[in-house]
């Protein structure tokens, strides 16, 4: 069995639940079987509803805090219906809009609040219940109800205490007690005192064997990556980095990417470590030799691959410029968009479409409402881009840091010439100056908007668009999975 071991969750499809999805397809052709495991909370969405459009299927997913019950991984069923059942006070006036029913309990001074998956369906995902105007539980439902939370007002606000998961029954399977930041798990047997130690004894229970493989996906901000390995044995161990993994080096130390400090500096305890590319493998394993002394298995594997090129069926748009991911300030979006507005001046009809959410989305539209380009620069939202990046002339990148870069793929795999920072890995992998892009100075937006005019008033578009799509030859379907097929069968 191969466990795919992931901390967290981007509601707004990141690398790695991008690249999850395919490892999971890439896993079924090899006929290799494998696990999805989740290691959060997902109090906004239900986890099946984001797995599955991901392509990923229930059958493999595993949800740490569902572990310790008998509650299925599932859509969710339950209906208004079988809310309404359960109250016991029956005297109560509801109002819905859109998504949201909220019933009002006069004799009480109880309300709640219950969100639906849609605004077409009466499917129940969370249930909001206040008291005299404060908060004091929330509910959570798939086809039965999975978990509660409990709060009490602290300081005029809502603060968590209590989560209590529950049996397919309404039994309680476990609980647990939060003070702030510290938490503690409650079962029948024992007393649990961290998140690393409930992920230590998921993974005891998991039963191990030395045919395992356990890959775990490193990313900022995660903390539980040294419970993840030191709860492996006697499986293989695999780190997959999604992240560059240093800050800067000196002749006689290296500042280690916090994330991966503990891997490095027991590298024994992994049997493999993958990179997204050849450059960061090469430079990786140089590092680990001078600075640790250690020379461990390290492979070059595309966190994505592309199942085939793609070619435009119309024309495509001139001048017009394409742009994706989170919209998080490691993006730079802002920087792509006032680049393109300095680029208007010699090349007035250039446009760009950015795709993708996040939290930058409500600056950025300040942004091109302030800079009055809201007629050429536009924020698209997430969707598929499969079928997009064929109906633009080129692709932009203001991003500071993609060890691949999924777009950045995804473009030249469409034929799409690249103007983009020199950031490492993404940028040098993908674009040879001259040849189908440009790379211009990191954070400097007016090298950036000279970039995009040289491509289209100075390239050649045609020469450009056929090296992208020899670039993208390297990273199709077939060669991503045979470099696994090598690593794991």
């Amino acid at each position: 069995m191969i466990y795919n071991f992931h901390h967290f969750y981007y509601w707004l499809k990141g690398g790695v639940e991008t690249g999850q999805a395919y490892r999971a397809k890439l896993f079924r052709r090899l006929g290799l079987e494998a696990k999805f495991v989740y290691a959060t909370t997902f109090p906004d969405r239900n986890i099946q509803t984001e797995t599955s459009y991901l392509g990923i299927l229930d059958s493999e997913v595993m949800w740490m805090y569902g572990f310790f019950t008998d509650c299925r991984i599932s859509p969710v069923t339950y209906t208004l219906e079988q809310l309404e059942d359960s109250f016991e006070e029956k005297n109560y006036t509801f109002t819905r809009e859109e998504n949201t029913v909220t019933y009002r309990f006069s004799d009480s001074g109880i309300s709640y609040k219950a969100f639906l998956t849609d605004g077409n369906s009466d499917f129940v995902h969370r249930v909001m219940m206040i008291s005299n105007g404060c908060l004091v539980r929330k509910d959570y439902y798939t086809y039965c109800r999975n978990y509660s939370e409990y709060y009490m007002p602290v300081n005029g606000q809502a603060q968590l205490y209590l989560r209590r998961f529950f049996n397919e029954n309404g039994s309680v399977a476990y609980e647990e007690i939060a003070d702030w930041d510290r938490v503690l798990y409650k079962f029948p047997d024992r007393l649990l005192y961290s998140r690393e130690e409930l992920l230590g004894y998921m993974m005891e229970r998991l039963e191990f064997t030395e045919d395992d493989v356990v890959l775990i996906d490193v990313e900022p901000g995660m903390i539980e990556k040294a419970a993840f390995i030191q709860n492996a044995a006697p499986a293989r161990v695999g780190l997959v980095m999604h992240a560059d993994h240093f800050w800067n080096y000196y002749d006689d130390h290296i500042l280690w990417y916090g994330i991966y400090e503990y891997a490095f500096a027991h590298s024994e305890k992994i049997s493999f470590f993958i990179t997204n590319t050849d450059a960061q493998r090469n430079l990786l394993k140089e590092q680990l030799k001078k600075y640790q002394g250690a020379e461990p298995d390290i492979r070059a594997i595309p966190v994505v691959g592309l199942d085939r090129i793609r070619y435009p069926e119309k024309n495509r748009r001139k001048h017009s410029l394409i742009s994706a991911g989170r919209l998080a300030p490691e993006k730079r979006m802002n920087q792509a968009i006032e680049a393109v507005v300095m680029a208007r001046g010699e090349v007035p009809d250039v446009s760009l479409d950015i795709y993708g959410e996040g939290g930058e989305k409500g600056k950025l539209q300040e942004l091109i409402d302030r800079l009055g380009c809201g007629d050429y620069v536009r924020l698209c939202g997430f969707q598929k881009l499969d079928e997009k990046y064929q109906e633009y002339d080129a692709y932009l990148s203001a991003s500071y840091v993609e060890t691949l870069g999924v777009t950045l793929l995804e473009a030249v795999g469409s034929g799409l010439p690249i103007v983009s920072y020199d950031m490492r890995y993404g940028a040098q992998a993908f674009i040879d100056e001259g040849e189908n892009g440009y790379k211009v100075p990191w954070e400097n937006v007016d090298e950036l908007a000279k970039g995009i005019v040289r491509l289209f008033t100075e390239a050649d578009m045609e020469a450009f668009r056929k090296r992208s799509y020899e670039k993208a030859e390297a990273y199709l379907t077939k060669e991503v999975e045979e470099r696994w097929k090598n690593l794991l069968c």
